[in-house]
């Protein structure tokens, strides 16, 4: 009987054989599985509109312009009429002093309707706007020239603009902007100038806006005003959610139908962006080019789609 010997090279030989013959057949079997997949998709054309590019800066509102209201004379504060918050008038009465002669001398002699001297002064407004404070209450004793109250113009009201001095350049380009209050009301705004010191800490800016707004605003309201970076009267512009990248954003792609079956990946360089569209530069689209809005995720290129 004859017997046949099998050395270790056949063995390995035998080995990479079937392995290879295994990995053929299973590539065929995922190869066959990938081409009969079909992705479910919905599409965007590309829109030719004006855009315009802003960048959001912080802003207070102030009052340029306060009065002082002071004491005509040494005496008792009485009948204060105001209060804080209260909108007054030129001319109007805001208290009266009964002076310290007044005081001194007989309350009968002060009655009678034929002594001319009364002892009471009258506090009027010097100008027409809100009661920021009130320094005294009735009762109070105070000097020739105390405070007794300030009120600030509202016609002043104006907003200061921190900007960074890299960005005052676009500032400068500006006279109109909009300024956005709380609860998302946004209002005109006009820039009038800028103050001639810098903030040494914050390296910033400052500028005065003068609100477009029949209301009355406070003082100290925290609001964000938009300026125009730039524009451009016709630019091709896709939703935000069409545009895909890599995991560094570095590179950037869409999904575009050549067919209504098959969509490929083009390489796309973005310009402005927002949070809900985005302007491609390159390549230049056509309004009739067909872009994957959603199912596009983790799609090779040339795969196989079917538009919902």
């Amino acid at each position: 009987m004859m017997s046949i010997k099998i050395t270790a090279p056949f063995y390995s030989l035998l080995l990479l054989l079937i392995l290879f013959t295994t990995a053929c057949r299973r590539n065929k079997t995922v190869s066959e599985t990938d081409a009969s997949v079909i992705t479910p998709v919905t599409i965007a054309e590309v829109i030719n509109k004006p855009v315009t590019e802003t960048i959001e800066l912080p802003a207070v509102s102030a009052f340029l312009n306060k009065s002082i209201v002071r004491s005509a004379t040494s005496g008792t504060v009485e009948n204060i009429s105001i209060v804080p918050g209260e909108y007054v008038k030129k001319g109007q009465v805001l208290c009266t002093i009964r002076t310290r002669e007044a005081s001194a001398m007989n309350n009968s002699l002060i009655d009678d309707s034929t002594f001319t001297f009364k002892g009471r002064i009258d506090i009027i407004s010097p100008t027409s706007g809100v009661i920021n404070s009130i320094s005294h209450q009735n009762g109070d004793f105070v000097q020739e020239g105390d405070e007794i109250a300030v009120i600030s113009d509202q016609n002043s009201l104006v907003f200061i603009l921190d900007t960074p001095f890299e960005f005052a350049k676009y500032v400068e380009k500006n006279r109109n902007c909009k300024i956005q209050l709380p609860g998302d009301q946004i209002i005109n705004g006009n820039i009038t100038g800028n103050l001639p010191e810098m903030d040494s800490q914050a390296q910033t800016v400052r500028y005065v806006i003068k609100p477009v707004f029949a209301g009355r605003l406070p003082a100290n309201l925290n609001a964000l005003v938009r300026i125009v970076k730039s524009s451009k009267d016709k630019a091709f512009v896709l939703p935000k959610s069409a545009v895909l990248s890599n995991e560094t954003q570095t590179e950037f792609w869409v999904m575009k139908l050549i067919n209504d079956s098959i969509a490929i990946k083009i390489p796309v360089k973005k310009g402005y962006e927002n949070n809900e569209e985005v302007e491609i530069t390159d390549p230049e689209f056509i309004q009739t080019d067909r872009i994957i809005l959603t199912g596009s995720y983790g799609l090779p290129d040339t795969a196989r789609v079917i538009v919902k």
